[in-house]
């Protein structure tokens, strides 16, 4: 048994539980003259027994029951004294007898003791007899040691520390206080508030910027780590919310746009009944059947106040940096935390590398991305296609300059994005042009499977689209939207709802597109498909036609590379393989697995083979004329 503390050694809060502890023990022991332990004295700051009295509403009787049960843990003296005057452990029977203003209502199930769990009754025994022990959690706050509750652990974690803030966030924290401060002058309790906007606008900076106004610290939890079920939602929110209490802390509830609705639901149930200071970060705003639920709008920094986070995350390592800076923030729309983020990479990497790699999570989960290593020597097309593919290009290069310096964004808001239909039959090279304008402008492609997007459900396909252009909003890179005839059918009469919304879909689409800050590309094998007043819309309309004798000659003089050794090809016999671009390269590198398995150059034995293969893979045979004058093998 360790030996019991000594009030001489200790001072502060734990100073004041012995005294009171000594105080208890004198009328336990019946110590003629003891003081009564629910009185302070008037120079007492409070022991952490007194914090709980007062943030649990207890009576002095309930507030030296817990300090009983509190001593009995912490000093062995004591716990001798309770042994010897109780015959046992301390018991409620116990207690009423040897405390001054007991009630019976201090045991029941709803008094604050048991309702908040500050103490635990052992099961299967009567209420008065039944031994009584304080909650772990409770007993080391009442020792002056605060930790999270290991019942808290794995799904609460610690919210971020107050920093400096936007300009416009920073008063967006302070509105939050104000409102808190008015409930406090009314003497209701503080209105949960829902912060709306991009997880990554930085919604969990201006939480912890409003709750250190009051005093308080964060913490956060996903929504998804909420409990559904009613009954365990409801002992989930009574266990935070004296975690609340003991800790000073506020808790900032993040939705994703992954969640099913079932977790936003919880979302919001959670934030209309909880206690405690609660708050809820979301894109869209949540329907709380309870309580009004505030809301306020966090939007990013703009492109200045984006400058600005960068200067002060670099420090000195901004000077001389201020063209990457002003590149960057033309392009990229990243939060303050990405931001941060992004300049930490930055020490070994530019700016702009350090964006993309911190910008490309958010879209990883939601469609495909290609690793772009063709270039524009790797792409066949009649020279006005290509001319049209370079002035996409330097459209997106220079739309910062002609929007913002040169005043065009000022005449509309919308067109300011840059979309482009490419559109030709399988194998023509559109994903590879997508690929090629991707490397030359330095950012991710990612693939889009339309087919996959569309929803027989009524708002679900733009719910899908939503997410993905919210995603790809960080990191303005390239989107190609594959299969765009399965949402873009010519309009037809709008017979139902399904119809109605149907055309609701492709408006939404094109709207996302036209004010997308990346490049978006549409890619369809059936332009003729598309209605005309939806072309209208997009800014550029690439064809990619089947390739002629002599474009199919030129794909082939390209398709192998410098390293691979070849003997004999005949290129204007392979052009007469009647099969585009996309063909050609699966034929090449067939040939060239055969070539390399015989130890041997590529020959045209080889793209023999490798040609009746792929031809049989597309439920073709190859002609006569497009054999005439090859060898036999």
């Amino acid at each position: 048994m360790t030996a019991p503390w000594s009030a001489s050694r200790l001072d502060g809060p734990q100073g004041e539980l012995i005294a009171a502890l000594d105080a208890l023990r004198g009328l336990i022991a019946r110590t003629p003259g003891a003081p009564a332990p629910g009185k302070r004295a008037a120079t007492s700051t409070g022991s952490a027994i007194d914090q709980i009295a007062d943030r649990f509403a207890l009576t002095p009787f309930e507030r030296d029951l817990l300090l009983l049960c509190a001593g009995v843990e912490l000093d062995a003296a004591f716990a001798e004294t309770v042994r010897v005057a109780a015959g046992g452990p301390p018991t409620f029977g116990f207690a009423l007898a040897a405390l001054p203003g007991a009630h019976w209502s201090a045991i029941t199930p709803t008094g604050p003791l048991r309702y908040w769990r500050l103490i635990e009754l052992a099961a299967g025994q009567a209420v008065t007899t039944a031994p009584l022990r304080i909650d772990e959690r409770v007993l080391h706050f009442a020792a002056g040691v605060s930790h999270l509750d290991e019942r808290l652990q794995g799904l609460v974690r610690a919210g971020p520390a107050p920093t400096a803030l936007p300009e416009a966030h920073d008063l967006i924290a302070e509105r939050i206080a104000a409102l808190w401060s008015a409930a406090d002058r009314r003497g209701a309790a503080w209105p949960a508030v829902q912060l709306i906007g991009d997880p990554d606008a930085g919604g969990a900076a201006v939480a912890a910027a409003a709750c250190a106004a009051k005093g308080l610290g964060l913490n956060l939890i996903r929504a998804a780590d909420l409990p559904v079920a009613i009954t365990e939602r409801t002992g989930f929110e009574r266990l935070w919310a004296r975690e609340a209490a003991l800790s000073d802390s506020a808790l900032l509830v993040e939705t994703f746009d992954a969640d099913p609705p079932e977790t936003l639901r919880a979302a919001a149930a959670f934030a209309a009944v909880s206690r405690a200071v609660t708050l809820v970060a979301c894109r869209e705003p949540l329907r709380s059947e309870g309580r009004p639920l505030p809301r306020f709008e966090v939007a990013k920094p703009g492109r200045i106040e984006q400058a600005a986070l960068w200067r002060r995350a670099l420090g000195d390592a901004a000077a001389g940096r201020e063209d990457e800076i002003e590149r960057v923030v033309s392009h990229f729309d990243l939060g303050p935390a990405a931001i941060a983020s992004a300049a930490a990479l930055a020490e070994t990497a530019p700016l702009w590398a350090a964006c993309r790699d911190q910008s490309r999570g958010q879209l990883d989960d939601l469609a495909q991305r290609i690793e772009t290593t063709a270039g524009w020597e790797d792409l066949v097309l009649p020279g006005t296609e290509a001319d049209i593919l370079r002035e996409i290009v330097a459209n997106v290069r220079q739309r910062t300059k002609l929007y913002d310096h040169w005043g065009f964004a000022g005449k509309s808001n919308r067109g300011l994005g840059v979309s482009a239909l490419f559109a030709g039959t399988s194998g023509t090279g559109k994903t590879l042009a997508g690929e090629i304008l991707a490397r030359e402008l330095e950012l991710d492609l990612f693939r889009i499977d339309l087919s996959q997007v569309v929803s027989k459900y009524i708002g679900e396909t733009e719910k899908n689209l939503r997410r993905v252009f919210d995603a790809a909003e960080a990191a303005g890179a390239v989107l190609l939207f594959d299969e765009a005839d399965a949402l873009f059918g010519k309009r037809t009469e709008v017979k139902d709802s399904h119809d109605r919304y149907a055309n609701l879909e492709v408006s939404y689409l094109l709207q996302r597109m036209e004010c997308y800050r990346g490049l978006a590309i549409l890619t369809t094998n059936l332009p003729q498909a598309i209605d005309p007043a939806f072309k209208r819309r997009l800014r550029f309309i690439v064809q990619f036609p089947f390739p002629d004798v002599a474009e199919r000659a030129e794909i082939w003089r390209r398709v192998f590379p410098k390293a691979t050794p070849t003997e004999g090809l005949e290129i204007d016999q392979l052009a007469q393989l009647n099969v585009p671009g996309g063909n050609i390269r699966n034929i090449a590198l067939g040939a060239a697995f055969l070539a390399a398995d015989a130890d041997s150059a590529v020959t045209m034995a080889h793209v023999r083979r490798a040609a009746r293969a792929e031809y049989a893979k597309i439920g073709r045979t190859m002609t006569g004329a497009e054999l005439v004058g090859w060898a036999q093998t």
